[in-house]
Parts: structure tokens; sequence; C-alpha cells
């Protein structure tokens, strides 16, 4: 049972109900900081070791679940999946989010295989819950075995930094492998925010990522429509390109300029050439992605493809309009590239673009070349609308490395002296092949707009188009 919470501001996390008498925070505790004050009230019967509960998050209904590893190292018996499960389905029925805090050895092992099919019992309700109502994991400890496939089955994984997730301790891998690794360096934040791609966001302590589930929540709810509105222009957004159009730049600060918000970032430190971030536009949610020049130039790889494919089939999954703010090259070159499968998880991000149902809108800054430009949500691909900045190209390649191809008997046969200027005239002659103006005579782009405009024309486009999400599970990619 969850005790009321000492009071707060309406809509803000209580204080606290205090810490366990071991200095760790309890399940109630932990409970009421999800909650907004006052609102948590428990959901099934008591089961010894899992506290499940039902309030609102910033206004809203919410479920949520605790493990309490003060019970048996938060060990999962049979009784206490069943638990989990009853909450899953609950939120289910209410259409509203569950978010899980978990901190469990995983399957309690005096139970055999009853604690299995409890397990069991929990991947499939989350997988029935997959794509019908927001899960959020928060991992605040150590979190094996079933424990650590639980929150790989949600849409969006928060890591204290206390939290590690592997399906194998240690431990048992020493005695196995005879190979000596700690927990941190095994299945720590960094691991699985940098390099599985489990995590999405790493946050510094249990209560901020408790917090960080709370604006999640926020994030992936239905707008109210008296919050809607439409975004003044923002003059700066004129002066995010560098003046030379060959210079790298980091987007994040442009992204900053489209947004109501900062937003929340996710997968921040995995495949950082693409970046993908939740906020609010117009006093909607918005799913951005965003190719990042300052990382191998924008370029898309197979990591980023797939990390952009996962994000917009959780957009889709929920009705969350897609941006993608285009200024990609095309995709890496390079025989790790193609061994590292590129082919198959740039498919992945053309399956989710092409298959989403959710309003989408692209905006192409400064250029869009080669496949990347089909993979980031071209119009063929099903983006409602398009937009162009001035001075923005669209090809199958730059100017200067279609002339390479394209003349190369030319240039081969013009004096040497004279290279330099044959060349530049035929780069000139080639980008009036691909104006803006002929782009948008063909329907590939729909307007050349002011930059300052920006979010206005995205939010008008947002507003004409029907909202729609996909009736599909946000499988994990």
């Amino acid at each position: 049972m969850v005790p009321a919470p000492s009071p707060g501001r309406d809509g803000d996390p209580p204080a606290g109900v205090g810490p366990r008498s071991d200095g760790r925070p309890g399940p109630q505790h932990l409970l009421g900081l999800l909650f907004d004050t006052g609102s948590a009230g428990p959901v099934g019967g008591d089961v010894p070791g899992v506290h499940g509960a039902r309030g609102r998050i910033q206004g809203r209904p919410a479920y949520g679940f605790c493990i309490d590893p003060g019970v048996r190292g938060g060990a999962m018996s049979r009784a206490g999946c069943a638990h989990i499960v009853g909450v899953i389905d609950a939120a289910c029925r209410e259409g509203a989010p569950v978010v899980g805090l978990w901190h469990s050895g995983g399957a309690r092992i005096d139970e055999g295989v009853d604690a299995l099919d409890g397990v069991g019992s929990v991947f499939r309700a989350m997988v029935r819950a997959s794509g019908v109502v927001p899960q959020i994991s928060v991992v605040l400890g150590p979190a094996a075995g079933g424990a650590a496939y639980g929150p790989a089955l949600t849409d969006v994984v928060v890591m204290a930094d206390e939290g590690r997730m592997f399906v194998t301790g240690p431990d048992v891998i020493r005695q196995v492998t005879g190979e000596r690794i700690g927990m941190r360096d095994l299945g720590g934040p960094a691991v699985h925010h940098e390099e599985s791609g489990v995590a999405h966001v790493h946050a510094r302590d249990g209560d901020a990522a408790v917090g960080t589930a709370r604006r999640l929540v926020g994030l992936l709810r239905e707008p109210d429509p008296r919050d809607l509105t439409l975004p003044p222009d923002r003059p700066a957004l004129r002066r995010a390109l560098p003046e030379r159009a060959v210079r790298a730049y980091d987007v994040r600060p442009l992204l900053r300029m489209l947004l109501d918000d900062d937003g929340l970032e996710l997968q921040a430190d995995r495949a950082p050439n693409i970046v993908t971030q939740l906020g609010r536009m117009g006093g909607r949610t918005v799913g951005l992605v965003a190719n990042n020049p300052i990382r191998l130039g924008g370029c898309l790889t197979a990591r980023a493809s797939e990390k952009a494919a996962r994000f917009v089939r959780m957009c889709d999954a929920f009705g969350v309009p897609v941006v993608a703010v285009v200024d990609v090259p095309g995709y890496l070159p390079g025989s790790a590239e193609e061994h590292g499968g590129v082919l198959r998880h740039g498919a992945k991000l053309l399956h989710a673009f092409a298959g989403a149902r959710t309003p989408s809108v692209t905006v192409v800054t400064r250029k869009a070349f080669g496949g990347a430009y089909l993979a980031m949500n071209a119009r063929s691909m099903g983006a409602g609308a398009v937009f162009a900045w001035p001075g923005a190209e669209i090809a199958v390649m730059g100017a200067e490395a279609a002339v390479g191809i394209l003349h190369r008997r030319t240039l081969a046969e013009t004096p040497e002296a004279a290279v330099p200027t044959r060349r530049a005239e035929l780069v000139a002659r080639q980008r009036e092949t691909t104006t803006l103006d002929r782009l948008v005579a063909g329907g590939y782009v729909d307007r050349v707009i002011d930059p300052a405009e920006t979010p206005a024309r995205i939010v008008e486009a947002l507003d004409l188009a029907p909202g729609d999400r996909s009736d599909q599970r946000n499988i994990p990619l």
C-alpha cells in the first residue's frame, strides 16, 4: 500500500516518505516520487516484494509497480509476477501508461520453474501492452536475467547511475568462462546507453531517474487541445547554420530553437551522428529525428539507422508526430558499415518511415543526397509535408561529386590550367538541374520557407494532417 505523501504543489512529486532503514529508498518513497502528490493508491493485494499503484502523473491517470530489493534481493516470485501482470493489464484496460521500477536479481531460484513461468507471464503481458500504452522502465540497481529482459521489452528504459542490467552476472561469467569483469563494466549505464542500445536515458541517481519517467509520461500522452498554439517566428533560426556550407555544426542548438522547451534526447551517446528527441512544438509533443553534421558529417550508419528506426516506431505507436530535420550527405561508405549490416539496419529505418501512420513533416536545412535522402523521410516515403530552407540541395549526390562522374572525360580532355574554371562551370550547370524551384514544381518539396517560420509551418502541416497511430506492436529493433 502506498501511504499518503507529504503535502506539495498540485501536479508535483511529493517530498517522499523516507528511505528504508538500510538507507536505500523504499518502494513507497519511489512510488511517491513517481505520482502526483496525494494521488497514489494500491492496485491489487499485498504481495511481498512487489508494490503496485495507480495514481496521476501531471494530472493524468497512470500505473506503476516497484520491485523491492529489500525482500530477497528483489527476486521475482510467481505471486509477485502475477501482481505485475495485474498492474499492466489494468493500465491497458484504462489506456494509461505504466512505469516499472526495477531492482531485482531475476527469478527466485527456490521456486524453480514456477518462478520462471511467472516471469514469462510478465513478458507476455508486456508484449500485449506493446503499442497499446506507453511502458517505461526505470532501472535503479542491479537487474539480472528476467529482470533485465523485462525493461528491454518496454518502450523507454531510464537507468540511474547505480543501475545495472545483464543476463548473467560477473560471478557466473567468471566461473563459466574465466572472464573477470565488474558489474558496471558488464552492464552499467554507459554500456547500455552507448554500446548495447538497451537504455535511452542515463540519470544521475534514482530520484532523477524517476523524475525522467514522469517527464516521459507527460511527453507520450495526448495533448490538451487548450494547450495548442501556433509558434511565433524564431529569427535565431536564420543564423543556425554556418556561413560556409561545408562546415560541420552541432544540430542540437537548432533543435532547441524549434521546440517550445529543451526537449528530452533519447540515446544521446549512441550513434551521435543522428539525434532522436522528444519535445513540444506549439504545445503538442513531437519526435525529432535529425542528422548531426558534427559527427561523421551527419552520414547515416547502421547503428544510427537502427536507433532512428526504433524511435520512429515508438512515435508511430503512440501517435506522436515525427519531424525529420535533414542535413545528410549519404550513408557512411566503407567495409565496416557494409559488414556491420548497414543494408539490414538501413532497411529498418526505411520500413519505419514508410509504414508510419502518425503525421510526419520533413525539413531539409542544407542537403539531402542519395539513399539517405529517402531514408530521412522523403515525400515518396510518406512525408505529409516537405519544406526546404533557401539554398538547400536535394540530389542523387552533391554537384561536385556528380560532375566528377558525369564529366570525367570532359575534364580529362581539358587543359590542366583550365580545369578549375571548367569544373566550376559544370558544377553550376549541375546545380541548375536540381534547383529548389524545380523540386517544388515536381512535388518533391512543398515550399521553400524562411528558417524563422519553420516551427509555425511544421505545426500548420501537423494541424492539417489526420491524427492517427499505428496498430503495430513496438517491437525492440
